[in-house]
């Protein structure tokens, strides 16, 4: 018999939110998971300490933990190895946060080598690069299938993450028709703020579209960070 399996939604440098929601857990045994669905890090500020966090889980409790990737690890990886200032220099994304929980805060503008290290990820221990780069696209138990965005289809079949040719797609897509339509297994995913998911199909807390979202075959689980709201799910 399958054990307990608990599922946290994206995290993005909360730490007092992360550590709100850990807090929530009940005694965990050998034969629980934790499974964390990525976007450790990037607009909250402390991303720095919330990857040192759930590096060390697996030191910290007799529980399975595992750590998935998400876009913004994607996008840092991509911006290491090849440059992407798309991703890492608008505001919105928050890298620069993510900079500064690293070296510490960078009042106005910045300088030429700081955009550079910014720009590069140079800041970043290697250690926690070879982690993003370890990070898995999805997991799968009895419980469910853990991925970070959602499924890629092709023609009318929705693909099971190891079919998948674009492995991308399970971190970066945002497709409704995933969401409406969807039927298999049941998907746990983030990465889609809940209030954007489908209202009138959420069988949880419909009232509350910021709640955590539950479809027919799939659950979204990214009811935003920054406010202590990461979801446990």
């Amino acid at each position: 018999m399958a054990g307990r399996t608990f599922v946290t939604g994206d995290i993005h440098g909360d730490l007092d939110a992360l550590l709100l929601n850990l807090g929530q857990l009940p005694r965990l045994d050998a034969g629980d998971t934790l499974v964390f669905v990525g976007d450790y890090l990037n607009r909250g500020p402390k991303s720095a300490q919330v990857i040192e966090l759930v590096r060390g889980l697996p030191q910290r409790t007799p529980a399975k933990v595992v750590l998935l990737r998400g876009n913004h690890e994607d996008g840092w990886l991509r911006a290491i190895d090849h440059g992407w200032p798309e991703f890492v220099l608008p505001a919105a994304h928050g890298c620069r946060e993510t900079m500064e929980s690293y070296v510490g805060p960078m009042r106005g503008e910045l300088g030429r080598k700081q955009k550079r290290a910014l720009c590069r990820g140079t800041f970043f221990p290697c250690e926690v690069v070879d982690w993003m780069r370890s990070l898995p696209y999805y997991y799968e138990d009895p419980h469910g299938i853990y991925v970070h965005a959602g499924l890629a289809k092709h023609g009318r079949r929705w693909l099971h993450p190891s079919q998948s040719k674009l492995p991308s797609a399970l971190l970066w897509h945002r497709d409704d028709d995933f969401f409406r339509h969807y039927r298999g297994k049941r998907v746990i995913f983030g990465h889609t703020v809940t209030e954007y998911l489908p209202e009138e199909l959420s069988q949880y807390t419909p009232e509350d579209p910021k709640d955590m979202w539950a479809g027919p075959c799939t659950i979204g689980l990214d009811t935003g960070a920054l406010g202590g709201t990461i979801r446990l799910g």
